[in-house]
């Protein structure tokens, strides 16, 4: 009989050791409060602690608990909407300025983790790959795009030999390499984050969710066991701020998205299928995303709720995912399976700006978080200490709500995905 496989999540068990932080038991005073230690939460910290600012962190969980410690760990170029929808919304000199910014957020990820000596397994290099001919066609049409138009060089379509030098599977009929893109675990790039911005100065509260806020020229934030007063406050809570914010709970929607990983697998039968060691992602509306961790696993997600209710024989269902990609991987044990929230906006653009002067919000990175919530929290940390154009770019792209009121909005989601669905198999 095989073993089943552990619910909980994989970066949990490889979690590099980490501070445990006290649960907030005090009234505080300070000059900016965050809720949330997620990516976004500790990048803010960190910018504005070495900044010189006073800075309490509060969490409802543990550092990294959400998304940013459970998703696919894949470092992606550009946002989770495509160009197009960013030159509709803001015109195309706008446009490519979030283009670069979207670079810049890289280049943060990179200097990061040499700074701060952040282990996390971090490499370089991700294949956008194609099944059917009309994805093909599309991956021609965006490497021209991203060449000629927002001066993107170094992407490389592959087929054939090429291709499978970057990976073993049939399935797949061409490639779009980009050696910009890349991946890490995403649990320890969070602690590691949130250990540089304690070293800076910051105070992080864990199990100390935020209940309710007050607005005003002193904001208030009440946990169960405490408070905090602040100059600034910033809402880095994404799928998981809950009712704090009405304003924001209406342009998102939390989606559930879902990973398992393998066993150990040998490192001869992993140098056939991801020779390359990069990411991938296939092109379809739900889509297929794999990736090797650092000791041999194959991580492959490949499941989505819009419902926020897990699916059933949820580990069985993403295998046959997996095996339908690489064979090879039928006998293969899943040591674990799990899941998080994912917050997505309308136009899959994220959602950055105001509240108030001092009230500060991003959110909605729809499934491209990993490397935009760490330039989230500088651009944040920037706006505070008084230079806001950047965050003003991000504010101009307009969010509206999710159409159906508060009870019709996820079955009428469900119904458009349903269409997509469809669609990915023409």
């Amino acid at each position: 009989m095989s073993r089943p496989a552990h619910i909980d999540s994989y970066y949990a068990a490889s979690a590099n050791p980490s501070a445990e932080h006290p649960l907030l038991t005090e009234s505080l005073d300070c000059d900016v409060c965050v809720i949330g230690a997620g990516l976004t939460g500790c990048s803010a910290a960190l910018e504005l602690a070495e900044r010189g600012y006073d800075v309490v962190v509060l969490e409802a969980q543990r550092v990294g608990w959400g998304a940013s410690g459970r998703s696919g760990g894949q470092l992606v170029t550009g946002y989770g909407c495509d160009l197009g929808t960013l030159e509709r919304s803001v015109g195309l000199a706008d446009s490519r300025r979030l283009w670069q910014l979207s670079l810049e957020a890289m280049d943060l990820v990179r200097q990061r983790v040499a700074r701060h000596r952040i282990d996390c397994g971090l490499h370089w290099g991700y294949l956008h790959a194609a099944i059917k001919p009309r994805q093909e066609r599309e991956l021609e049409r965006w490497q021209q795009q991203l060449e000629q138009v927002y001066g993107y060089p170094g992407l490389r379509l592959l087929r054939g030999l090429e291709l499978g030098a970057v990976i073993g599977s049939r399935r797949y009929r061409a490639g779009l390499l980009d050696p910009g893109s890349g991946h890490l675990h995403p649990l320890n790039y969070t602690l590691g984050l949130a250990a540089a911005a304690a070293r800076a100065g910051a105070r992080f509260f864990e199990a100390s969710p935020a209940l309710a806020l007050r607005r005003g020229q002193r904001p208030q934030v009440a946990t169960p066991a405490g408070q905090v007063r602040c100059r600034y406050l910033l809402l880095c809570g994404n799928a998981y701020l809950g009712e704090l914010s009405p304003e924001l709970r209406h342009t998102i929607m939390p989606v559930g998205t879902y990973i398992v990983a393998s066993e150990p697998l040998p490192a001869e039968l992993l140098a056939r299928l991801m020779p390359a060691n990069a990411a991938v992602a296939d092109l379809n509306f739900v889509l297929d995303y794999f990736r090797c961790s650092e000791d041999r696993r194959m991580l492959f997600g490949g499941r989505v709720s819009y419902s926020t209710r897990q699916p059933s024989k949820l580990s069985g269902s993403i295998r046959a995912r997996m095996v339908k990609v690489f064979p090879e991987l039928a006998g293969v044990h899943i040591d674990y399976t799990w899941g998080g929230f994912v917050a997505i906006t309308r136009n899959r653009a994220p959602h950055f700006g105001r509240l108030a002067p001092n009230v500060l919000f991003a959110q909605g990175y729809s499934g491209h978080g990993m490397a935009v919530t760490g330039l989230a929290g500088k651009i944040m940390a920037e706006a505070i200490a008084g230079t806001a154009e950047r965050l003003d770019l991000f504010a101009r792209i307009p969010h509206r709500p999710f159409p159906g009121g508060r009870a019709l909005r996820t079955p009428a989601l469900v119904l458009a995905m349903f269409y997509y669905r469809l669609r990915d198999l023409l």
